[in-house]
């Protein structure tokens, strides 16, 4: 199988993980989100920013990437 492919399964398994985890994580009692997820809620508007998730997404992805590369390719 070449190499493009296995990235492209390896990025669909990743993005379902995740997927899965925003569906069921907030089922959860007492789950809030991460320190550093910011909501800004007013009378008729919610504005949520997941900083915090998205920096420890980015750092998860860039040690999964470094052992992909150092390991298997």
């Amino acid at each position: 199988m070449p190499s493009l492919a296995k990235v492209l399964i390896f990025v669909g398994l990743l993005l379902l993980v995740a997927g899965l985890l925003l569906w069921w994580l907030p089922k959860f009692p007492g789950f809030k989100g991460i320190p550093g997820d910011m909501v800004f809620k007013r009378e008729n508007f919610t504005f949520y920013f997941p900083l915090g998730t998205s920096i420890l997404l980015s750092l998860l992805l860039t040690l999964l990437i470094y052992l992909w590369r150092k390991f298997g390719g």
